[in-house]
């Protein structure tokens, strides 16, 4: 999954506000301890990020 791809789903679930200050701010321990933003600077792939957003905030089926 490109950058590009994952911030569309972010931004379409949690909203362009939210989602930036989701991934700013929103520590999550299946991340490493790790935001979002951290996560992917420390090199996790934007796939694996998004399927533990998805399954940490309950993101449904149908917009995984």
């Amino acid at each position: 999954m490109r950058l590009t791809e994952f911030w569309k789903r972010m931004n379409a679930h949690f909203g362009a506000a939210y989602a930036e200050s989701f991934a700013a701010d929103h520590v999550m321990s299946e991340l490493g301890g790790r935001t979002v933003n951290q996560a992917l600077d420390a090199g996790w792939e934007a796939k694996d990020v998004w399927r533990v957003v998805c399954a940490s905030m309950g993101v449904p089926t149908s917009r995984q």
